[in-house]
């Protein structure tokens, strides 16, 4: 989801950084005081599928439990933080206009240390108890901030690659074999700019597996640890860039573009944040019958989106039973529909009692939809300043 660093926060000087603490709920009382609650959810609305899902949530909730969801279509989260921010300075501590937030990165980062967000309070719903919370856990961490419980998942991101299994039968299966297939295979394989968020990934998950100390990704860069780390991706790079697609002096605007390079037949390998997106993109036309998703053996970058609870929000209680709905395994099952939104669940399979998991193997199948399982462990994404020096550091390198 588009997202930009909140400056606003530290611009303001608010200074409302006092503890929250964990509350003991008695889910019922939580169900009676939403009854009747229409829960503003402030979303990202620049895609269809995205937008008649949250309509089939509020039509769920509103049936099942009196609650209502009305979409506030954003095209940046930074809209909804700052309405929240504004309020704050309004002294509007109660009664806010914004209940829910699709958050993730910066804003939630800013928001939690500004003391803008209410909870914990992921611990507290029901369905909590599908999904892995451990420390560790992709739930648990948003872009190397800890989650501490004052955000709740409902999709996941997985970086995966595509191939035209027919042209490609055997991909490279991990960053450093991309070089030597380049070179069998010269033209065959590029990556869209990297000032695209899909570009600058592809970079990150060589920079991942290729790290002398990967821990270091987690941790804001220094000009220290950022040379030292970044040697060996760049000595890959040099090695790939001659065998690239129009030997890396074009690169595609982006991955919708790169999927019609794919298309045509012009190179065999491309990229996407999205594992369903190829077996949809086959249904329409848009890729070949033989497009297959593809992973890394040691793994692919991935994050969750989360939904957050402003302090300030006027009716916490349904914009906490649409957080649960959206983990429930009836919410996660039909995401999961590639006919719905296509969007892999959030939920820990083994977590799954054998009703939850009927859910999911009642799901249309796809040739080239993969199982959660075939996407291998879910790497971190690297703590946010990776990101701006390493597209920093390849424009100055392979642009001037």
């Amino acid at each position: 989801m588009p997202a930009r660093p909140l400056a606003l926060a530290l611009a303001l000087g608010l200074s409302l950084a006092a503890p929250l603490h964990a509350e003991t709920t008695d889910w019922q009382a939580v169900l009676d005081e939403a009854r009747g609650q229409n829960v503003f959810w402030h979303a990202w609305g620049g895609d269809a599928r995205t937008n008649a899902f949250i309509e089939w949530v509020s039509a769920r909730t509103s049936e099942r439990y009196g609650v209502t969801v009305t979409q506030v279509k954003l095209s940046d989260t930074a809209e909804a933080v700052t309405r929240v921010l504004s309020e704050k300075a309004a002294g509007r501590d109660e009664g806010g206009a914004v209940d829910l937030i699709w958050i993730n990165g910066p804003n939630f980062l800013a928001m939690k240390e500004q003391g803008l967000l209410h909870g914990p309070f992921v611990a507290d719903l029901p369905n909590a108890r599908f999904v892995d919370l451990s420390p560790e856990a992709p739930a648990s961490v948003d872009f190397t901030v800890p989650v501490e419980g004052m955000e709740s998942p409902w999709r996941l991101a997985r970086f995966v690659f595509v191939h035209d299994s027919e042209r490609a039968p055997e991909p490279p299966r991990s960053m450093a074999e991309f070089v030597t297939w380049a070179e069998a295979h010269p033209g065959r394989v590029t990556h869209p700019a990297v000032s695209n968020f899909m570009g600058a990934t592809f970079l990150k998950q060589a920079l991942v597996e290729l790290a002398p100390d990967p821990a270091m990704l987690q941790a804001p860069a220094t000009p220290e640890t950022f040379e030292a780390t970044t040697a060996p991706l760049w000595e890959w790079y040099d090695a790939l860039r001659p065998n690239l697609w129009r030997e890396g002096r074009t690169l595609p605007e982006n991955q919708g573009i790169q999927q019609q390079l794919l298309n045509d037949g012009e190179i065999d390998i491309a990229m996407s944040f999205d594992p369903a997106s190829t077996a949809a993109a086959i249904a329409e036309g848009l890729l070949p019958d033989t497009a297959r998703v593809f992973v890394t053996e040691g793994g692919m970058i991935g994050n969750v989106s989360f939904v957050a609870i402003p302090y300030n929000a006027a009716n916490k209680a349904g914009a906490k039973v649409v957080a649960d709905f959206l983990i429930s395994p009836e919410a996660q099952a039909h995401m999961q529909d590639i006919t719905v939104l296509g969007s892999f669940s959030v939920l820990d399979p083994a977590r799954l009692d054998a009703e939850a998991q009927a859910l999911f193997d009642a799901l249309p199948k796809a040739e080239a939809l993969p199982r959660l399982e075939d996407l291998g462990p879910t790497l971190l994404e690297p703590h946010a300043s990776w990101m701006t020096l390493l597209t920093e550091e390849w424009s100055r390198r392979y642009t001037q």
